[in-house]
């Protein structure tokens, strides 16, 4: 299995927004950062077969970008294992569920996704590990999902997304 961890683009600012914080959208330029990003993923030749969300609306809406560019007839379906404050071995509970040779794109918040993905390659947490709005890495499981099974194949930076994509 191949499990690409996103986080959400830029969303509109916490002191900004009035409203409950699981509906703090992206921003205009959040969005089309996104859909740079996206074309760098896309010139890796990553091709998602499933697409999952953490269900706050600014991950949701990362996921359609992403999902638009990559995938347009893949559904995206909403993980509460994706939440911010979700215990990261949650997650494995549900990727273990799909098929081993799934490529499984992942949106969600830090510090889920570089807790997530230190338990993945490492078994436990990993200082430095770090995902910025709208950067990416993608994980390997050559066999079943299990801590400290995966292989780190790659961790890029929002900007290099976007550059990758530009090329």
């Amino acid at each position: 299995m191949d499990c690409i961890l996103f986080r959400h683009g830029i969303a509109v600012e916490p002191q900004e927004w009035d409203g409950p914080e699981a509906r703090r959208p992206l921003t205009a330029k959040g969005s089309e950062k996104v859909r740079e990003a996206a074309l760098g993923l896309l010139r890796l030749n990553m091709a998602p077969t499933h697409i999952v969300s953490s269900p706050f609306l600014r991950a949701g809406q990362t996921a359609e970008i992403l999902r638009e560019v990559l995938h347009d007839s893949l559904g995206i379906s909403r993980w509460t294992e994706l939440l911010p404050d979700a215990p990261p071995r949650l997650l494995f509970d549900r990727l273990v569920k799909l098929p081993e040779d799934s490529c499984v794109l992942c949106v969600g918040h830090e510090p889920h996704l570089s807790a997530a993905a230190g338990l993945m390659v490492a078994g436990g947490a990993v200082s430095g590990l770090v995902f910025k709005k709208g950067g990416a890495c993608s994980i390997r499981f050559d066999g079943p999902v299990k801590a400290g099974e995966g292989s780190l194949r790659w961790w890029l930076m929002p900007m290099q997304l976007r550059a990758l994509g530009e090329r």
